[in-house]
Formats: C-alpha cells, sequence, structure tokens
C-alpha cells in the first residue's frame, strides 16, 4: 500500500479529535453530576448533609455560582470543538483543561484530607484520569493545527 495512502488513513481529522474531546468532557461531566449525587445519597436516607457542606468562609450563592461556571465552561468546550476549532481555541481548550486537571487535582486532595467516603475518592480518581486523558488528547489536538498551519506553508512557498 502506498505510504501515502497509509499515513492519510491512520492520521486523525479534526472531527475525530472533536469527537474524542466531547467524548472526554461529557464522561467528565457525567462523572460530576454523579458525584454530586452521590454526595445527596444520605438525603434518600433520611440523614442530613448540611453539616458535611457547610462554608462559614463563603456563601451558598457563590458555590452554587462557581458549580455554573465550572459545568458550563466544558458545554462551551464541546461546542467550540465542533464549530469553532481555530488554532487560537484550540490553544485556549487546551489551556482550560489543564486548569480543570489542577482543580480536579485539588479537588481529590481536599476530599482526602476531609475524609470523604472511599467510594467519592475512587470517583474522583477516574475523573482525573479521564481529565488527563483529555489533556493529551486536546495537545495532540493543538498540535495538529499547528502541523496543518506548516503543511500549507509548505505548499504556498
Amino acid at each position: 500500500m502506498d505510504d501515502t495512502i497509509h499515513n492519510a488513513m491512520h492520521k486523525p481529522t479534526d472531527n475525530t479529535f472533536a469527537a474524542k474531546i466531547t467524548a472526554l468532557w461529557m464522561v467528565f461531566l457525567l462523572g460530576m453530576l454523579f458525584h454530586t449525587q452521590l454526595a445527596l445519597m444520605p438525603l434518600f436516607h433520611g440523614l442530613s448533609v448540611a453539616e458535611s457542606h457547610t462554608h462559614d468562609y463563603i456563601s451558598v450563592n457563590t458555590v452554587m455560582w462557581f458549580m455554573l461556571v465550572f459545568f458550563l465552561l466544558p458545554l462551551l468546550a464541546i461546542l467550540g470543538c465542533t464549530l469553532s476549532p481555530s488554532r487560537q481555541f484550540r490553544r485556549l481548550h487546551f489551556g482550560m483543561t489543564l486548569v480543570y486537571t489542577v482543580l480536579n487535582l485539588l479537588h481529590l486532595g481536599l476530599d482526602s484530607i476531609i475524609a470523604v467516603p472511599s467510594y467519592q475518592l475512587v470517583l474522583m480518581t477516574f475523573l482525573l484520569g479521564v481529565g488527563l486523558l483529555l489533556n493529551i488528547v486536546a495537545y495532540q489536538w493543538m498540535r495538529a493545527a499547528t502541523s496543518e498551519l506548516l503543511r500549507w506553508r509548505c505548499r504556498e512557498s
């Protein structure tokens, strides 16, 4: 088989990257929703969850806004990957995945310190792994844009 055809068949396209990134963000968001639901499960057994979730130093309204932004940004990232895969967006997206990985690492660390149930730690560890995989795919997608630009410039000269 001709090497050019073989390489083209195995080279990921933008659509492949967008599909992978979308799937990873969706797994992440579903995992975060389940993380929240697990925290609320005591309610279904007549137990209070208020004591473990009170914050004297931050208002509940602030927490809700933070949660909205935390969930909204990945949804916007999915739309951006699908509708606007520019080089600038790819760089911004990769940076965003790094921020989310750091936040997940901090969240996992804090959950470990305050001794949340082990099932929550397992879920957060899984989500950290999904985040790391998202970092890798987002980096590959960003690099693919640079490769495309270099190929385009070579054809122009």
